[in-house]
């Protein structure tokens, strides 16, 4: 079969004359140069973006997977020195029975700084508090009380270890939260980030097979299934509906959008509180749906969701930010440099914490700085920031 070929460029050759198109025909279809294809088919191409590989398999009516079989993932996060106790902790065996054993008042307590923090992305902080809570919850016998409260703690780590790109210990968290999920809703919680880790680590098509599988099984009655239920339900759909947008599905991930678009019209805007870490609501699903422009190289619907949507973050920041990620995407592929480093400043006084860890920000400015002659003051410091390669 194509798929079977070894390099990228062999199996876009074999597509295109299965496809009986020319060269010049596919680099038409897909709004990609000749030369980019003749380079890329002939295996002189160097490292090719994402983007154009996603815009060829568009082309080629293929998903994305069936070009790079597998997306390349994020560089794991160099040195895992500040996230060592945090893996140590979620590997390390049941330690030995504590000398005063927690009460469950103190350790839900705990659980809600634990979730403060989470909430406002102050990592280290989070670490600091996370890692001896975990080993104390891990020294109690399972009742179903504390199995919640561990699930809630490992989905928190496993959701920042995906952040900081340290996959195995996410995976880890991530299979141990849902192992102890007291219930349904929780658990696909738990899955919708395991959705999203396989999403970073570019396994797409898992990614979207997950979530996908998820939802189907749980589809609530939207007319009278609780609040929190319809909103599991729409993480899942939002996080498949990215994972297969990707993978050039984009009949798959149009459904799963409408579907979220339904669920958050129905349950309307849920802020992050003692008992949910995570946003919900119609202006959630309008970040994720402004994604779509970037990734089909519409810069333009990108900036017009950024005008309707600007200092619409209260209650859900971090979301915010990371559309506004897209929005400086967006500018740079208008070359409106100083207008994408302008939003990358601003996200970056809001979260830096945050913003240091996410690699799509850095190849942001790493694009910046490549289409400048000259850098300004404020570029060199936010490059330094964001610790973008020399």
């Amino acid at each position: 079969m194509t798929e079977n070929r070894g390099t990228l460029g062999e199996r876009v050759c074999d597509l295109r004359k299965r496809r009986g198109l020319s060269q010049s025909e596919l680099a038409t279809a897909s709004k990609v140069s000749v030369s980019t294809v003749r380079k890329l088919e002939q295996g002189s191409a160097g490292e090719t973006r994402m983007e154009t590989v996603r815009a060829l398999a568009a082309a080629l009516r293929v998903p994305t997977t069936a070009l790079v079989r597998r997306q390349p993932p994020e560089d794991p996060a160099p040195g895992p020195a500040p996230w060592q106790p945090l893996l140590e902790a979620v590997a390390a065996p049941r330690p030995a029975r504590l000398d005063e054993e927690p009460t469950t008042p103190g350790l839900l307590a705990a659980l809600a700084e634990v979730r403060r923090l989470h909430i406002a992305k102050r990592m280290a902080d989070e670490v600091t508090v996370l890692v001896p809570l975990l080993r104390e919850v891990d020294a109690l016998d399972s009742s179903p009380e504390v199995r919640s409260i561990r699930a809630q703690l490992l989905h928190m780590g496993g959701a920042m270890l995906t952040q900081a790109r340290q996959y195995e210990g996410a995976e880890l968290a991530l299979r141990r939260a849902l192992d102890d999920a007291p219930d349904r809703v929780r658990a696909a919680s738990v899955v919708a980030t395991s959705s999203w880790l396989l999403l970073r680590q570019g396994r797409l098509d898992k990614a979207s097979e997950l979530a996908q599988r998820w939802a189907d099984d749980m589809e609530p009655k939207l007319s009278r299934a609780p609040v929190e239920t319809i909103a599991a339900w729409g993480w899942l759909l939002l996080h498949g509906a990215s994972a297969s947008l990707r993978d050039a599905r984009d009949g798959e991930a149009d459904d799963m959008m409408r579907l979220a678009r339904a669920a958050a019209t129905v349950t309307g805007t849920i802020t992050p509180s003692s008992t949910r870490p995570d946003p919900w609501g119609p202006v959630v699903v309008a970040y994720k749906a402004a994604e779509r422009g970037v990734i089909l190289d519409r810069p333009d619907e990108v900036l017009r969701a950024g005008q309707r949507l600007v200092g619409s973050g209260a209650g859900q920041e971090t979301d915010y930010h990371r559309h506004r990620l897209d929005v400086a995407r967006a500018y740079t592929m208008v070359r409106k440099y100083p207008e994408a480093v302008e939003v990358l400043t601003a996200i970056h006084a809001a979260q830096p914490e945050w913003l240091v860890q996410q690699r799509y920000a850095q190849d942001i400015m790493g694009h910046v700085i490549r289409r400048r002659h000259t850098l300004t003051p404020q570029m060199r410091v936010l490059a330094d920031a964001l610790s973008v390669p020399a």
